[in-house]
């Protein structure tokens, strides 16, 4: 997941061009009787809060809200990951999908309709970057039965999408922390999957 924007091995330029509707109609109006829960409003101020931990994004978007309380799962935003060797980021079309329809009140949704009208992508900043020699592949650990969380940590349960700590130790006392090369090859170890160099690595 993740990040400008969770999407590896391509050029920034290449992210954002990625992210921009072909050809984005004029955003609906929205209903102005509907108003936001305040669980809505706490989501966004957590979201948009330098002390939550995590970076604060151009969106305050938050995976708690989304994830637990909705049940949007990782697929339908993250759409082909299972299929592709990139995660990637939904492009505004996607979230306009929902919040043409409710959310207008909020700032956050109000920041992404501008985009939308605009013909913008959400200049989103990213969180996971692996090395370019390193070709990890999502649709790969995807069909294995790697879950999201192995890797992402708890996302469901984010304010703000956060890199996650987790340390393996070695038999030599050695530490390795995610995503370091030490923390994939225990897992993959551990998983009896390939360990040879050029499984990973170009």
């Amino acid at each position: 997941m993740l990040a400008a924007g969770f999407v590896f091995g391509l050029s920034n330029a290449e992210r954002v061009s990625a992210q921009v509707p072909a050809a984005a109609p004029a955003a609906a109006p929205m209903q102005a009787a509907a108003k936001s829960s305040q669980r809505a409003y706490d989501a966004q101020a957590a979201s948009s809060d330098p002390a939550t931990p995590g970076l604060v994004q151009p969106i305050p978007f938050n995976h708690a809200i989304h994830a637990t309380d909705f049940k949007i799962g990782c697929l339908y935003c993250h759409s082909d990951t299972d299929k592709a060797r990139m995660a990637g980021v939904p492009s505004v079309e996607v979230c306009m999908g929902c919040h043409a329809q409710f959310g207008g009140d909020l700032g956050g949704v109000q920041a992404l309709t501008k985009l939308w009208t605009d013909k913008q992508p959400v200049a989103w900043d990213q969180i996971y970057r692996l090395p370019e020699y390193v070709k990890f592949r999502h649709n790969r650990h995807v069909a294995f039965g790697v879950t999201c969380q192995r890797c992402h940590g708890p996302v469901e349960t984010m304010d703000k999408v956060q890199l996650t700590k987790d340390t393996i130790w070695w038999p030599w006392l050695l530490p390795s922390t995610k995503p370091q090369m030490g923390w994939c090859i225990d897992c993959h170890r551990l998983n009896q999957v390939s360990q040879d160099c050029l499984t990973c690595h170009y």
